[in-house]
């Protein structure tokens, strides 16, 4: 058996539920070293942050990368800190367009590794209301519920 690590680091579960995902980016992300460092011991959460597009450029707020306690002492990490993005200039005059249309906003999906690189996948979104996500819910119990059932009959 291989124990090959995964490339997955994290994925943004709350996402997929308080929102419509309309359509899905890579974009590549600008890090510091204690940073990566971080990433590779799945020191991140991506439970609040979205993606702001200022000045023709994409920057992710709101995730959390904890330091690691071996981090410099003379250095003063900021785990919060606003980090660009980086996509294709056809990518972002896409994203551009469709978040200044009403109701479209940009969430973070999930973080992975992509040939040694970080990388997150970001979700152009519509939020949902109340009842839509009740409804998902419904959704989703009575799926798993009918699961159960036709797993229980073949018995």
């Amino acid at each position: 058996m291989s124990s090959a690590p995964s490339a997955t680091i994290i994925v943004n579960k709350k996402a997929r539920f308080d929102y419509h995902l309309e359509d899905r980016f890579e974009a590549g992300i600008a890090l510091e070293g204690w940073e990566v460092k971080s990433l590779r011991a799945g020191r991140v959460q991506l439970v609040d942050s979205y993606v702001i597009i200022k000045n023709g450029e994409a920057f992710l707020l709101g995730a959390i990368i904890t330091p690691l306690p071996t981090v410099s002492t003379h250095y003063v990490p900021e785990p919060r800190r606003t980090r660009k993005l980086l996509l294709h200039r056809e990518e972002l005059n896409k994203l551009i367009g469709a978040v200044e249309r009403k109701g479209y906003t940009l969430v973070a999906l999930a973080m992975y590794w992509k040939r040694g690189k970080c990388k997150v996948e970001i979700g152009l979104a519509k939020g949902k209301q109340t009842h839509d996500k009740r409804d998902s819910e419904r959704d989703r119990d009575w799926q798993r519920e009918r699961g159960r059932i036709l797993k229980s009959s073949k018995r």
